[in-house]
């Protein structure tokens, strides 16, 4: 044991010590903050000029019927001969907009055309295309005999209400919230065991094309050696997690304070939003805030921590073998798809399961199955999950990893003193029953 704390001793202090890990632990903060400020900014200046979209419409049927937005501007042009529209709308305008006379307002159903060097957004055809089907349908009505005024103030526009068999009312969209909060805690698992994954491959294939290995398991057993590995860089890791979490919290505080904004609990709604929203928009907002605030946060916490070192001890083991294994990293990509596989299979089973059915079989297998839980699990608590299943997530987790361990020590002490050789999966096997 005290060899084993030695080791997780030396690994620790070798990886804060390093220049890129101290830069990267107080830059990597400031870097996401900066690049958030520049994406708004840019997307500020992007909305500073709008389109300028040119009108030709021949018979003026349509034109009046195109409303300016503060991204798109239609500047009627159909005095011109189409030619000279054309020309004109390629030197002056972003586009041009043809409508062509036509016997009948039915025969514009694909005749309209859009001119343009640049292939126009997907939001703006379908607006174009709903304009088109708006009048066809009012002259189709009128041909029919109906009064199109009529029907359309007929139409009406429900609101499904949503509300629990407790009593308490629920809310739309509720669902995209919870799945976003779970997501973010996995996807931070996911990125978390991938980089410092690769941290402990990279440190075991360095001792070994530096040939000191050969002295230091002649002192350390290979399983104190890959444990100590995982462990010091585990604690590396999560001591750089915390570093940003504080320096992002502090971030946070300065810019709402630079800013004007307000934060905590007691100030979600300020006296600026409850002078400007209506009362029963208030009364929404209110309940979104009350429902964030009603998630098992704790639990979710906690959990993550739980999954954040158990999921990273059981893909670094996978990763401490595959160092062990090859002489480079170059030689290590074969292996590598396997282990990440099921991170993405449970990213994807989070995003496209969960938050349609997150108490379903697919979701609840997999949020139990030991590779794939520290993402979908995490994704899952926040609409409530069972304490046994929670249990049994975690307790598989940490057994799988026992059992891993076990099998990736054999491969570590076999390869460990391997070169000059590209192992294969069927030597690997062989390697597993000695």
């Amino acid at each position: 044991m005290n060899i084993l704390s030695l080791i997780i001793k030396r690994e620790f202090i070798s990886k804060v010590r390093n220049k890129s890990f101290i830069v990267m632990t107080f830059l990597s903060p400031l870097l996401f903050v900066g690049m958030a400020v520049l994406v708004g900014f840019l997307a500020t200046m992007n909305k500073d000029s709008a389109t300028q979209i040119a009108i030709h419409d021949e018979a003026g049927l349509l034109k009046s019927d195109f409303k300016n937005s503060k991204e798109i501007h239609y500047i009627d042009i159909s005095f011109m001969s189409f030619q000279t529209a054309k020309d004109t709308a390629s030197n002056n305008y972003d586009a041009l907009l043809y409508i062509p006379k036509v016997d009948s307002i039915q025969k514009l159903l694909d005749k309209v055309e859009y001119i343009s060097d640049d292939s126009p957004s997907l939001e703006f055809i379908s607006d174009v295309e709903e304009v088109i089907d708006s009048n066809l349908t009012s002259e189709n009505l009128k041909i029919m005999g109906f009064d199109a005024k009529k029907i359309e103030s007929a139409k009406t526009n429900a609101s499904l209400k949503l509300s629990k068999f407790s009593g308490g009312e629920s809310l739309k969209g509720l669902n995209e919230i919870k799945i976003a909060i779970g997501g973010m805690f996995g996807y931070l698992i996911m990125m978390f065991i991938i980089i410092y994954g690769n941290f402990v491959m990279r440190s075991v294939i360095e001792e070994k094309t530096n040939r000191i290995i050969e002295i230091i398991i002649s002192s350390v057993k290979p399983f104190q050696l890959m444990m100590g590995k995982i462990i010091g860089n585990s604690l590396a890791g999560i001591l750089q997690f915390a570093i940003w979490a504080i320096v992002g919290t502090l971030l946070f505080f300065i810019a709402s304070s630079f800013f004007g904004l307000q934060v905590g609990a007691s100030s979600t709604i300020s006296p600026e939003m409850m002078n400007a929203a209506q009362p029963d928009k208030l009364a929404t907002m209110q309940i979104y805030f009350n429902e964030i605030f009603n998630l098992p946060i704790a639990t979710l916490l906690i959990s993550f921590v739980i999954y954040f070192i158990g999921g990273y001890f059981l893909y670094s083991s996978f990763y401490a073998s595959i160092g062990a294994a090859v002489d480079s990293e170059t030689d290590s990509q074969q292996f590598l798809l396997p282990i990440i596989l099921p991170l993405v299979l449970g990213v994807y089973i989070g995003f496209f399961t969960v938050m349609n059915d997150p108490h379903g079989t697919v979701a609840t297998v997999f949020s139990i199955f030991p590779l794939t839980s520290p993402i979908v699990m995490l994704m899952r608590i926040p609409f409530g999950v069972p304490l046994w299943q929670l249990a049994l997530s975690m307790g598989l987790l940490f057994a799988t990893f026992l059992l891993v361990v076990w099998f990736a020590s054999k491969i570590y002490r076999i390869g460990i003193l391997m070169y000059g050789k590209k192992p294969t999966w069927k030597e690997l096997y062989k390697w597993l029953k000695y």
